[in-house]
């Protein structure tokens, strides 16, 4: 390349924008905007228990940022599940595309869970798609992520696992943010967060079947009006064979922290639940990534006395934008 086609395109790229701010600015032709982001990442959290998680000085978290994206243009991943197949890991977690402002589902995977690979998107639609939840039932693999926007909670499989999955049916009609489903005592269960803008209700419904049909609890809504303790924030525990639900604190902002909620009584008829005594079981980190905030939580029992879970979390940034 000649050097005046050198120096024209470095001056494209580096003198020209800034004069042309700095020009339109005098001329009241720019406009400068400034608005807070929140930027969230997933890591790797390991645990002696499924409710007892740090962030281990062997992992270099976060393990999945928006930077590792290469498919399509992204400003942040959040909202991780995990399956392993074998000896290999597999991570599903929402991307939130730069350019369409809504978040398709796209894919990691790792072979020890300390080290991951971004490899696709996997499932797009019209529609925002996000928090994934994957799980293996009947030799399937089924994947039920949140897409409220279609006022649906919605069931996928699996046509080819894991890059190609197919909309099978809706589960329950509705606008309702995240989720939690699980199979307990012969029974299916929901947990779904209702009013997802306002994270502060959470219904719940049952089934014989899990292609339904499904039926509201005679006590739900379990929670209304209570964004500290409603919204689903990652797959029901068992824990001493009882279930565990976990919940996002959006109070004071949106995914401030995480609780758990232990399961006493759960039947077709009656529900009670108690706080777990050391909540919050994930909160504002200490380091860049999760410094504001964690809302997600995934765990999976490698052995006795040793989980491992992933994560994920966001720091605040502040950005300015130029119109010029």
């Amino acid at each position: 390349m000649e050097l005046s086609n050198k120096i024209r395109i470095l001056a494209e790229r580096y003198l020209i924008p800034p004069m042309r701010i700095a020009a339109n600015t005098v001329m009241g032709r720019s406009k400068i905007s400034c608005f807070r982001t929140n930027q969230w990442s997933i890591g790797i959290y390991k645990g002696i228990s499924p409710l007892d998680f740090l962030d281990p000085a062997d992992i270099e978290n976060p393990v999945l940022t928006a930077a590792h994206v290469t498919d399509v243009r992204a400003d942040f991943v959040a909202d991780p599940f995990m399956i392993q197949e074998q000896s290999a890991w597999y991570m599903f977690f929402e991307v939130m595309h730069s350019l369409r402002g809504k978040c398709d589902i796209g894919f990691a995977t790792s072979q020890d869970c300390r080290k991951w690979k971004y490899q696709s998107i996997v499932l797009h639609e019209s529609f925002h798609l996000s928090y994934p939840m994957v799980f293996k039932w009947e030799n399937e693999y089924l994947m039920v992520p949140d897409s409220g926007e279609a006022n649906h909670i919605g069931l996928y499989k699996a046509k080819n696992f894991p890059y190609d999955w197919e909309y099978v049916m809706p589960l329950i009609e509705g606008q309702f943010g995240d989720h939690a489903l699980f199979k307990y005592q012969d029974t299916w269960w929901i947990f779904a967060g209702a009013e997802p803008l306002l994270n502060n209700k959470l219904q719940l419904f049952y089934a014989d079947d899990l292609f339904g049909p499904w039926k509201e609890h005679p006590e739900s809504p379990l929670i209304s009006d209570d964004a500290r303790i409603a919204r689903p924030g990652g797959r029901a525990l068992l824990v001493d064979n009882k279930p565990v639900r976990l919940a996002q604190n959006c109070l004071p902002s949106y995914g401030h922290g995480l609780n758990a909620f232990c399961i006493s009584t759960l039947s077709r008829t009656d529900y009670r639940e108690h706080a777990f005594e050391r909540n919050p079981i994930l909160s504002p980190g200490r380091s860049a990534w999760n410094l504001h905030g964690m809302h997600h939580m995934d765990a999976h029992e490698l052995r006795e006395g040793e989980w491992v879970a992933c994560v994920d979390g966001y720091t605040r940034k502040l950005m300015l934008q130029f119109n010029y």
